[in-house]
């Protein structure tokens, strides 16, 4: 951790350090990697105020104006891509080249916005009598709350303030407990680049229910985004009922990938590998269920397990680590509970299959064969580094089985039959498709989910569109 970088909260443009603090683990280590402010309800309550007071002056520049921080924000976050990424990794655990790659890809989420806002276009409708002329504007919808995951630190964090700021909205963060620090170091960074005081607010604490809760029911704040678990997710959406707030919930998801006869093989083992074992199985859009056609179940079933038993497994800021530690204790024992119960009804675990040889919080790469419906683990996001596979005879099967959850946010196909493809990717309830790939996301389309997998869009020209409002306007003739 770069001592360059603060552990106190951010409000008003002020560093608060807190009356008490907690601190912040590696979870490759068990060390203590800092302690940063512990704040309370009434703290947060402050930080919406203090976006509030500059709202007005934010939200009336122009979106030509505000561009030009994010662009400087996200060049300082570059320019710093090495101590932030070696941060994420002391504080999240993830591998340091995909540490390095997140923060690219947080940037990339600013520079799209700050891009994005300057089309955010209203419309002159057609009037229906001669004496009246119709517009629409696009304005900032007001003061916006982001609640931030551990899983992605910086890159979710970007996504949802590029999007809130280029729009003139201000903005509240909550960040993960585990993974506070990466927030505050952004705070320092959009600091330097120029974003007023009280525009970019982040609130640490180890009470995420009391300040989600404060920020769900103030009135003041008219847009909550939220990336998280769905059980979360649904709370926060009945917290926010009183209020009428906007939502913005990307929740969890249980992604199928659908790996058919005619794949190109070695490709289908490589795309598994990057969408199921990218941050130890911990991403919302893993590849949870991997259905495989039975005609080539057993050559890709191999293939898939001599590289998951390849798979380096260690400390991230070592060279030639996979795959890091999970994020605590609570997350490797709902591993081995779900690895467990499967066994015990059945499946087998070609590698893999328990703690790893380290110890502490590493889960060994897992392949598991004879997974069935009726076992917990194909309900269940594993949010681990173990690939369920489930064989499959049809078409109709494979996708009668994908959708049989309650959620939809991924899915992945294998095949290089045209038609296949689009009445794959049609029939599936998931928001986001990859054909032929593992790792779709991408700042300039959109990403969300379908079913319990939450509400509205980031990135893309979709993702502006949640921190805007579209006011009506009607002219009379004077």
């Amino acid at each position: 951790m770069s001592p360059s970088y603060p552990t106190s909260a951010f409000i008003g443009g002020r560093w608060i350090p807190g009356e008490i603090t907690f601190p912040v683990i590696n979870p490759a280590t068990g060390d203590i990697v800092g302690r940063v402010a512990d704040l309370t309800p009434d703290d947060v309550r402050d930080a919406i105020d203090s976006a509030a007071a500059a709202l007005p002056a934010w939200s009336a520049r122009t979106a030509y104006d505000r561009a030009a921080i994010l662009h400087r924000w996200g060049a300082l976050i570059l320019a710093d891509q090495e101590p932030l990424a070696r941060l994420m990794t002391a504080e999240q655990g993830k591998p340091l080249a995909e540490a390095r790659g997140e923060v690219a890809f947080g940037v990339s989420f600013l520079d799209w916005f700050a891009e994005e806002a300057k089309r955010a276009y209203g419309d002159v409708i057609p009037p229906t009598m001669a004496s009246k002329r119709y517009l629409t504007l696009r304005q900032a919808a007001g003061v916006a709350a982001a609640i931030t995951p551990w899983n992605f630190p910086i890159a979710m964090l970007a996504r949802k303030a590029g999007a809130a700021l280029a729009a003139g909205c201000t903005l509240v963060v909550k960040p993960a407990e585990e993974t506070p620090l990466c927030a505050l170091a952004l705070a320092k960074l959009a600091e330097a680049a120029g974003v007023p005081p009280g525009v970019f607010n982040v609130v640490t604490t180890s009470d995420p229910q009391g300040a989600g809760l404060a920020l769900c029911e103030s009135p003041t704040v008219r847009v909550l985004s939220f990336t998280g678990s769905t059980e979360v997710g649904k709370l926060l959406y009945r917290q926010c009922a009183g209020t009428v707030k906007r939502l913005a919930l990307e929740l969890g998801g249980n992604a199928p990938v659908l790996v058919f006869d005619d794949a190109d093989l070695d490709q289908a083992v490589e795309g598994v590998i990057a969408a199921k074992f990218r941050n130890a199985g911990q991403t919302c859009v893993c590849a949870n269920r991997i259905f495989v056609q039975a005609g080539i179940h057993e050559s890709f079933t191999r293939r898939l397990a001599e590289r998951t038993a390849a798979l380096a497994v260690g400390v991230g800021d070592k060279d030639g680590v996979a795959v890091g530690p999970l994020i605590n204790a609570e997350a490797i024992a709902k591993v081995e509970r779900l690895v467990s119960d499967a066994v015990a009804s059945g499946a087998r675990a070609l590698t893999g299959g328990s703690r790893h040889a380290r110890g502490g919080l590493f889960y060994a790469p897992t392949v598991l064969t004879g997974v069935t419906q009726a076992m917990e683990i194909f309900q269940a996001e594993i949010f681990g580094p173990v690939a369920a596979l489930i064989q499959f005879e049809t078409e109709a099967e494979a996708i009668r089985m994908a959708n049989a959850v309650a959620v939809g946010l991924a899915g992945y196909v294998f095949t290089r039959d045209i038609g296949r493809m689009f009445r794959v990717v049609e029939a599936l309830d998931c928001g986001i498709v990859a054909v032929n790939d593992g790792l779709p996301s991408v700042a300039a389309a959109p990403f969300g989910g379908m079913k319990e997998s939450g509400l509205g869009r980031e990135g893309g020209h979709q993702g502006l569109e949640e921190y805007l409002d579209t006011k009506y306007v009607c002219i009379g003739a004077a």
